[in-house]
């Protein structure tokens, strides 16, 4: 019985571990695409066609507005006709006829004036209507480098210069109690926490406003499962490099880095909404909106210091190019945000990004809320209550000063 199961061993060959696991892959690929190329037989669908359009995006030049079309249904969208308040109007199509998820540009004869507001309505072939508002008509910058450099300003003001101001509370966080710094790191949650659940509302009206074929609301949860599990496994790797040398100013680092990251990731989806809504002229950029922004993103800087107050003793001479990392890191991205926004904007791409923000958050949140355990190891014993809520009612405050 040995010799012969032996035998059967010798002749039959072995199949390699990584075809093994390849192939019942591979068959169903063949399936799905046979299913495809025959056409679904069987799942064929008769009727009225759904006919599906998202404006995605609205430029104004003198005397024309400009649409960016999207199919987000089904089956091809041929518009046939455009409303301007009500008023049919004349106008042109890149494409005829929109296959799925296919986009077009529509241009519009329209004598728009300054500051009014209109109404477009797209009328499909089926006599499907899709309405578009422009709260406030103004021309739409035209892409050149004053352009981008003033985007770059404005990322300047609203990311880089605020976090920089709130870094220089490091001096006072290094004399304050023990208890206090527990009770910053406390105040850096709620901070945490609102910047969070603000990109995940963002990201959700973005989503609503753009294409829901590329997933709607769910992109903004997909971009923060992204996030939150590519930063564990980032966090898995710094530890393992720097377990042999774990120190407290090594672990101090390492959380400021990824605070750092995090609010980066938040200020690029700021940015993004900024460069995006100065471009098709929806949001005043005025000193109100400057000033406001920055209050609002000062206590990020803040943010960043208390994970790094106790480590910054043992840093050494390297400590102030490493705080010039840190700010940048966690205020540049609002400069490549306006830049993204001012020139590409899609309601879809801004959606993920705040996702993406929402995401790093909170695994920043689940990082630093170990160091706020009191002797008891009580994680929301009072000083910490106090300090998230202290840090949430600071971020609804000076949220309130931002214009939009």
């Amino acid at each position: 019985m040995e010799a012969g199961q032996a035998t059967a061993d010798r002749t039959t060959p072995r199949v390699p571990a990584w075809l093994a696991g390849v192939l019942p892959l591979a068959i169903l690929g063949i399936a799905i695409g046979l299913f495809v190329a025959l056409g679904a037989p069987g799942l064929e669908r008769n009727g009225i066609p759904l006919e599906e359009i998202a404006v995605e995006r609205s430029e104004l030049r003198p005397g024309q507005i400009e649409l960016s079309v999207r199919n987000d249904g089904p089956d091809p969208v041929a518009v046939r006709q455009v409303l301007v308040n009500d008023a049919f109007v004349g106008f042109d199509q890149t494409a005829p006829e929109l296959g799925r998820l296919e986009t077009a540009t529509i241009t519009v004869d329209y004598p728009w004036v300054e500051g009014e507001a209109y109404q477009v309505a797209l009328v499909t072939a089926t006599g499907g209507t899709v309405a578009h508002s422009i709260d406030v008509a103004t021309e739409t910058p035209q892409a050149s480098a004053g352009f981008y450099g003033l985007m770059a300003l404005v990322g300047l003001y609203v990311g880089v210069i605020p976090v920089a101001i709130g870094m220089l509370w490091l001096p006072w966080v290094r004399r304050v109690d023990r208890r206090w710094i527990q009770f910053l790191l406390a105040l850096t949650i709620g901070l945490l926490g609102w910047l969070g659940i603000d990109a995940l509302l963002e990201g959700t009206e973005l989503a609503g406003t753009g294409s829901q074929a590329f997933g709607g609301a769910g992109l903004v949860f997909l971009g923060a499962a992204v996030a939150y599990l590519a930063l564990v496994g980032i966090d898995g790797f710094m530890r393992r490099r720097r377990r042999a040398a774990a120190s407290a100013g090594a672990s101090a680092w390492r959380l400021a880095t990824l605070v750092a990251i995090g609010i980066g990731l938040h200020n690029l989806g700021e940015g993004l909404a900024i460069g995006s809504a100065y471009a098709i002229g929806s949001l005043a950029l005025g000193v109100t909106l400057i000033v406001g922004f920055a209050l609002h993103n000062t206590t990020e800087g803040l943010a960043i210091v208390a994970t790094v107050a106790d480590g910054e003793q043992e840093a050494g001479r390297g400590a102030l190019g490493r705080f010039v990392g840190l700010g940048l890191l966690a205020g540049a991205p609002a400069i490549l945000g306006a830049w993204i926004g001012a020139s590409a904007f899609n309601p879809s791409l801004a959606a993920f990004m705040f996702g993406l923000g929402a995401g790093a958050i909170a695994q920043v949140i689940v990082q630093i809320a170990p160091a706020v355990r009191d002797g008891a190891s009580r994680l929301l014993h009072p000083l910490a209550v106090a300090g998230v809520l202290t840090g949430v009612t600071v971020m609804y405050a000076t949220s309130l000063l931002i214009a939009v």
